[in-house]
């Protein structure tokens, strides 16, 4: 490994994993305000919706400054989303349902924000599972055809995101426009995934 990639993964690590710990322990020591539980939520899910977004952007920035190396980077942070993403969902289901699982069930089934977040949830699962490096190589081909899935996740977690906001949309708006810049820098590639 590089020093430059060595020196980008270390500091990743130390903000994505600093940022989390430091933000349940502000959790547990009551110090994040009215309701800890709103903001530990809004909090990893947004978190987990910054960290899919920048890992699309790697690879146009990589090639516009022909910054090959970043390509590297892209499975840490991929992970990194599905690690913010498993705390926003268990956050939600420990702290605002308090495990009953029959109230779970009807949240997924009856709030269509909560359905849509649970499919991104559930599609992100095998990405993150196949980023193994054993996995990946064993897959092939397949490997990348599943890692397309990256355009439909993001979509449905600007959705749940746009949904689950009741008032000021400006920053689930922005994020939509975000999203939709980045699925327009691939819409190439898109329309060949959706044509064959």
């Amino acid at each position: 490994m590089s020093k430059k990639i060595f020196l980008i993964k270390s500091v990743i690590h130390v903000i994505a994993l600093g940022l989390l710990i430091s933000q349940y322990y502000l959790a547990i020591g009551d110090q994040l305000g009215g309701d800890p539980v709103k903001a530990i939520i809004h909090f990893t899910g947004i978190g987990a919706f910054n960290l899919l977004l920048i890992t699309l952007t790697v690879t146009p920035i990589a090639q516009r400054f022909k910054l090959g190396y970043l390509m590297q980077v892209r499975r840490l942070l991929g992970l990194y989303a599905f690690t913010y993403a498993s705390c926003h969902l268990l956050s939600f289901i420990a702290f605002d349902l308090q495990f009953e699982w029959q109230l779970i069930i009807k949240e997924i089934l009856e709030r269509p924000y909560i359905t849509i977040g649970m499919l991104a949830f559930l599609w992100l699962v095998p990405m993150a599972v196949t980023s193994i490096g054993v996995i990946k190589r064993k897959m092939k081909s397949r490997w990348q055809k599943l890692h397309y899935g990256n355009y439909i996740i993001v979509t449905l977690v600007a959705i749940h995101f746009y949904w689950s906001v009741k008032s000021e949309l400006i920053e689930p708006g922005l994020y939509i426009v975000i999203t939709f810049v980045l699925l327009w820098l691939r819409k190439d590639r898109i329309h060949k995934i959706f044509t064959k």
